[in-house]
């Protein structure tokens, strides 16, 4: 195969944009947009050289696994060893535990499998993951399981009718991308049949440079190749971590790469760019680049996680030693591990094989023998708990949010108790309050559960999380048909509120404290332009939502705007016991003014009095005295019982206060 300095360019174009979005600079909020790039490339290239060597009757499975092998793994594995100590050292034990099982899935080709499984690529926690950027790696390392045997197996039907089962495939793949970025984003997100269509751009590319000989003018490929770059650099601008994604927006910088693999030829302005000295170097050591970039972007996070976010100079400095050890390993073990003479068939697959069980084994160590210390300020156990929802009875296991626009019966969990029947309504806030009732679904006729996570019951309300409609009008219609149908019942009314109303997370004023989650709210199909009108329109609709209660239900219980953190307390208090805070320390860290978390809620609060005063059978629920002094809030108790399971849902804990204030006051009522 010809070798195109062009190429190694594009290379550089793809690393340098995803490393400084994973340093979190603005500019480049689409730079993950770079791992697409590297898809279409490793398309074009691998094909290239299966069709070459199968025209010629030279094509080997064996030599191809080899090639591949020295490619990837001598690196992988380097960097991977350079990890041990850094996690070791700096880890809490959860962390060094999910690392254990980072190493397994690295090794066994599976990362992106279990990175789907445990968060999404754009959560925070994400950021965490030292080996989070290998998901890319595996779905490679998949398609070139799977790619050459459809090859070997096709073949003989001929060019034709491999190009259209590979069109078939490719339209398939995309399809289910389109869909799946808007219903399973994070699914679609890691895995390969989502994924494949953008191997698939390159592998077009390839068969079209081989077997087509028309050449194009210099004009078209000069226009095309600009367009292609600036597709590219569009991308990389304009997308952020709300642009769903591989969606159809993903065409853009896929498509964009493949006219510059496609046009981008000798004389070309765009050629004349990437084959520069110093961008083809970068281009060279771009896979290193890419492997060391997070780990080392993702170590110093766990450094300066209770500073908040790490200054820009360090990060800098970061991107700088990761091209600097992007070189070392280039040219102390790429090379070495490419030369044949050095490193032969033999030696490699055993090294290889050898390698990926000594991290296997190593990850399973780590995961069965780290254990949760005994005290952790306060016990992990009874951090944990809550967290990860041990506390749901089995009756809230049964309702799984059923699709209401889809027929589906709402969820209904009866009891023999003389408390009348329940109705729960609201987003993943009165979800986990949800289970405090069932814990105690004997003392009522029934419960309704009618929340949806990111979902608040604000009818006539379009909800958009980012640019993805989370909660339609039409789903809010269909909840107010349950009300409507059981006018004897109590409904409990609970959401995070403030989120929806100002569009992003609570800023706490501290180091890190800032939860920025974007949300966008849309009315009847028409954008409001302006904070202050969405605002007005927001409030307009929480009335009527609260009035139609009112009016349709025996009892409606108004759960109040409350604090939230603006940073996940359990994890500040897993780090700041690994730092040697004391119970004390780590409480007064915690306490946030109590100023600032009125300023952010009054608005709202008084809205939500004023309604109820209007209504006999309207009550309102103040969470806040539970976490809030005088002049302090708090997550912790001052018997250091903790309140939230992240930084907003309340703890178990923390909803049976709320359920018990509310039990008595309908057994007043009755």
């Amino acid at each position: 195969m010809k070798y195109r300095a062009e190429i190694d360019g594009l290379r550089a174009l793809a690393v340098l944009p995803v490393i400084l979005f994973h340093a979190g600079f603005e500019w480049f909020s689409g730079g993950f947009v770079g791992v697409d790039v590297f898809f279409v490339i490793s398309g074009y290239l691998i094909t290239t050289i299966i069709i070459s060597e199968m025209a010629e009757g030279k094509f080997s499975i064996i030599n191809f696994y080899e090639r591949r092998a020295r490619r990837i793994l001598p690196a992988l594995f380097f960097v991977m060893a350079a990890c041990l100590p850094f996690a070791w050292l700096w880890l809490t034990p959860t962390d060094l535990k999910e690392f254990g099982q980072s190493l397994i899935a690295v090794s066994t080709f599976s990362s992106n499998i279990l990175f789907w499984l445990e968060s999404g690529y754009f959560d925070t926690a994400a950021e965490l993951k030292p080996l989070l950027h290998t998901w890319s790696l595996a779905v490679e390392e998949q398609y070139y399981i799977v790619f050459p045997i459809f090859l070997m197996l096709t073949w003989r039907l001929g060019i034709k009718w491999i190009l259209i089962l590979l069109s078939v495939v490719f339209l398939l793949s995309l399809g289910v991308a389109q869909w799946g970025a808007y219903n399973k984003p994070s699914a679609t997100f890691f895995l390969l049949p989502t994924r494949g269509w953008e191997l698939l751009v390159g592998v077009f590319a390839a068969f079209y440079l081989k077997y087509n000989t028309h050449l194009k003018s210099h004009t078209v490929n000069q226009l095309m190749s600009l367009l292609g770059f600036g597709m590219i650099l569009y991308s990389i601008i304009a997308f952020d971590e709300t642009t769903p994604f591989p969606s159809l927006y993903a065409l853009i910088p896929t498509i964009g790469t493949g006219l510059l693999i496609l046009c981008a030829v000798s004389k070309t302005f765009i050629h004349k760019l990437l084959s520069m000295k110093s961008i083809v170097g970068i281009g060279l050591i771009s896979y290193s680049a890419y492997l060391w970039h997070q780990p080392i972007l993702a170590f110093a996070r766990h450094k300066y996680r209770l500073l908040g976010d790490t200054p820009d100079p360090i990060l800098i400095g970061l991107c700088g030693a990761s091209l600097i050890m992007a070189w070392f390993s280039w040219k102390f073990v790429e090379a070495p591990f490419r030369a044949k003479h050095i490193f032969n068939r033999t030696r490699i697959f055993y090294s290889s094989v050898l390698s990926g069980i000594a991290f296997c084994g190593i990850g399973l160590f780590l995961h069965i023998t780290i254990s949760q210390p005994d005290r952790v300020l306060l016990s992990e156990k009874e951090i944990l708990i809550p967290k990860k929802y041990e506390g749901i009875v089995e009756q809230g296991r049964q309702c799984s949010f059923p699709n209401l626009l889809k027929g589906d019966k709402y969820c209904e969990i009866f009891g023999e108790g003389q408390l009348g029947k329940i109705i729960i309504i609201g987003d993943s806030h009165a979800r986990v309050l949800s289970e405090s009732f069932y814990s105690s679904v004997d003392s009522f006729s029934s419960i309704i559960d009618l929340t949806a996570s990111g979902c608040p019951f604000i009818l006539y309300s379009n909800i958009f999380i980012g640019k993805t409609l989370n909660c339609s009008s039409d789903y809010q219609l269909e909840r107010q048909k349950v009300l409507a149908e059981q006018p004897d019942s109590t409904v409990v009314f609970q959401a995070r509120l403030p989120l929806y109303f100002f569009g992003n997370g609570f800023n706490n004023q501290k180091p890190g404290g800032n939860e920025i989650r974007p949300v966008v709210r849309v009315a009847g199909g028409q954008s409001y332009s302006s904070v202050d009108e969405a605002q007005k329109y927001f409030i307009e609709n929480l009335r009527k939502t609260i009035d139609f209660i009112a009016q349709n239900n025996k009892t409606l219980f108004i759960v109040l705007p409350s604090f939230s953190n603006g940073w996940d307390p359990v994890e500040r208090l897993i780090v700041m016991e690994a730092n040697g805070f004391s119970m004390q320390e780590a409480r007064d860290y915690l306490s946030i003014p109590k100023q600032s978390v009125n300023q952010r809620l009054n608005v709202l609060r008084a809205e939500l009095l004023s309604i109820s005063k209007s209504y006999k059978n309207v009550i309102t629920i103040d969470p806040n005295k539970y976490f809030c002094s005088k002049q302090l809030c708090s997550p912790l108790t001052q018997s250091d019982e903790l309140l939230f399971t992240d930084s907003d849902h309340f703890s178990l804990r923390a909803n049976n206060l709320i359920f018990a204030e509310i039990q008595k006051s309908i057994e007043a009522l009755q």
